[in-house]
């Protein structure tokens, strides 16, 4: 990521401006989501276009499907999903994994059930700038012992993207990004220095916290809460449980979007485009002319 300057203090907490609830929905073949971001009333909170939170038991799963022009994260909560794309890769992750992918000018991939019973996680969707849509794909994998964790005064915190309390992650973000998965322990309190000029959200996994504001009324979990302007964010756990949540921030690309599913562009045009090349297998999409992953092709796709 390049460098951005985050001072240690928060001297302007961000206030929650807006909740949602995020219920459950049916996507890809039988799996179970939590859509916060990418539903109908935030369809966009730049440069995020989506977050899930994903159930799946085999053998629903999220079969043979492309993408262009953006970045998918995927962190695994729960059991393990195995992903195959048209080059050839094949990896599994598992709980507290996490696979960056970079789509760029084109990927087809599937990402199912490597174990018994149901593996959850989430799946955040970035942007890409319009000089990085049609860059070629990439990965960048950490296992759950590769991702820097660190601790003060009840707080734990594990650091996919950016730094929190003196830790760093090494993954690179084209679109500047900072995520973050923190736990607190009961009565516990927490100040993070969020970049001013960026975008930021929290999600919550478990539990119930006080957010922005030490007087405001506690969010219970699969809330997403978007965060006001100010340099930080201040977190109370006035609860007798653990309440762990992500906090996620990303610095805005205010640049044209257009989305027709998997495909994000600037343009119509280039959407036009990524669809031509996509039915005819060229600029990128060549390889998914004759590839159909092991998945894929055990379901009869």
């Amino acid at each position: 990521m390049p460098e951005k300057e985050i001072h240690n203090v928060v001297t302007k907490p961000r206030l929650v401006v807006r909740k949602f609830l995020a219920r459950p929905q049916h996507e890809g073949l039988g799996a179970i989501v939590r859509r916060s971001i990418g539903r109908f009333e935030l369809k966009y909170f730049d440069p995020f276009l989506v977050l899930d939170e994903f159930s799946v038991t085999a053998p629903a799963g999220f079969p043979d499907h492309p993408h262009r022009g953006f970045e998918t994260v995927t962190y695994m909560l729960q059991g393990s999903v195995t992903h195959e794309d048209f080059e050839g890769r094949k990896g599994t992750i598992g709980a507290g994994d996490l696979q960056w992918m970079t789509a760029g000018r084109g990927i087809v991939h599937s990402e199912m059930p490597a174990a018994q019973g149901t593996q959850k996680g989430l799946q955040l969707w970035i942007n890409l700038s319009s000089k990085n849509k049609m860059i070629e794909p990439n990965y960048q994998e950490v296992s759950s012992k590769g991702i820097p964790e660190a601790s003060k005064d009840g707080v734990r915190v594990k650091v996919i993207a950016g730094e929190a309390l003196g830790a760093k992650s090494p993954i690179y973000t084209r679109t500047p990004t900072m995520y973050l998965d923190f736990t607190l322990k009961p009565k516990a309190h927490v100040q993070q220095p969020i970049p001013s000029s960026w975008n930021a959200f929290v999600y919550i996994l478990e539990g119930e916290g006080v957010f922005g504001n030490s007087k405001a009324a506690s969010t219970t979990e699969h809330n997403l809460l978007l965060l006001g302007f100010g340099d930080g964010l201040e977190v109370w756990n006035k609860s007798g449980k653990p309440l762990r949540f992500i906090l996620v921030g990303g610095e805005p690309l205010s640049e044209p979007v257009e989305q027709f599913g998997p495909f994000v562009m600037n343009t119509q045009e280039e959407i036009d485009q990524t669809i031509d090349d996509f039915d005819n297998y060229t600029n990128g999409f060549e390889k998914a002319r004759h590839w159909r992953s092991e998945a894929g092709i055990s379901l009869g796709f």
